[in-house]
């Protein structure tokens, strides 16, 4: 079983727990995921399967999308509802202020990440630092706010909709709204719409994954080829010859494909008859695997 099935992640679940659980019910010895969501967060998570987890390294970059609620008055450490209060207070700052300010924020930004958070400083996770109550500094990374719209109020809750570039937090862009309108504001609720080119839409739940096991209903309709991923690379069509050099590892002369591929480009290779050989890079003249398709000898 090649490819990727979307899951519709659940809250309070890991990304690593979420592909523990596929991996059960598909009974695939290989998988994994394409990006890391929050415990707290639900949505769009590809896990990818087989011999597709060769390429989970050479994903391109692609934008996320997110539909995202909070609430103001309030920060934690965490910079969403889960965390520890830090300050509080009565605002009679609303949805109007709010639509003030969110242009500010789109574009390209500076942005701090968070202490919660996945990203490594020294080789170390930073919130693995957190847990242990130390805090450290942290370099503002550029991200791009492709799309900012502000969807509505309920409950005293707000909901915003993100287009955003890869590495974008959402919970510190909720926090920098927060402290541009001076009351602060927390994350309560997060789903990723988008990611990878899959939508909601795209994905199945685990429940809807093991019924399916039970029901011994097969999961091939549900496989979405590696190919759709990796289709922002340029794609080269190579001959039956090449087609052997190239799968058992041998470069192919750049001169000698029917295709322009620039220096350090990174590109699909395909056989004559469609199937997806692996990926390659031009180097000196030639066109080098980064990672091969298992094939038949």
């Amino acid at each position: 079983m090649n490819g990727i099935i979307c899951i519709n992640k659940p809250k309070d679940i890991t990304s690593f727990g979420v592909v523990a659980k596929v991996r059960g019910i598909t009974q695939q010895k290989k998988a994994g995921h394409t990006g890391t969501l929050d415990p707290m967060a639900t949505g769009v998570l590809p896990v990818m399967l087989g011999d597709s987890t060769r390429f989970l390294n050479f994903l391109p970059d692609s934008d996320k999308g997110y539909r995202a609620t909070f609430i103001l008055g309030k920060t934690t450490d965490t910079l969403d509802i889960t965390g520890e209060v830090l300050t509080e207070c009565k605002t009679d700052f609303g949805a109007e202020e709010i639509k003030q300010i969110l242009p500010e924020f789109t574009g390209k930004i500076m942005q701090l990440p968070p202490m919660y958070s996945a990203k490594s400083v020294d080789g170390v996770r930073l919130y693995e630092l957190a847990r242990q109550g130390k805090e450290v500094d942290r370099e503002p990374c550029e991200v791009e706010i492709k799309k900012l719209d502000f969807v509505g109020e309920k409950s005293g809750e707000f909901i915003i909709d993100v287009i955003c570039s890869k590495g974008t937090y959402i919970r510190s862009l909720i926090a920098d709204i927060g402290d541009r309108i001076g009351c602060g504001a927390v994350m309560t609720d997060l789903c990723r719409t988008l990611a990878c080119g899959f939508t909601l839409g795209d994905c199945v739940t685990l429940d809807e994954l093991q019924k399916r096991r039970d029901e011994n209903a097969g999961f091939n309709d549900l496989i979405i080829g590696i190919d759709r991923v990796l289709s922002a690379y340029k794609k080269v069509v190579v001959s039956p010859a090449q087609t052997r050099r190239f799968s058992n590892g041998g470069a192919l002369d750049v001169n000698r494909i029917k295709a322009s591929v620039e220096p350090d480009e990174i590109c699909t290779v395909y056989g004559a008859d469609g199937n997806l050989l692996g990926l390659a890079q031009h180097k000196d003249g030639e066109l080098k695997a980064l990672r091969l398709m298992p094939h038949k000898q």
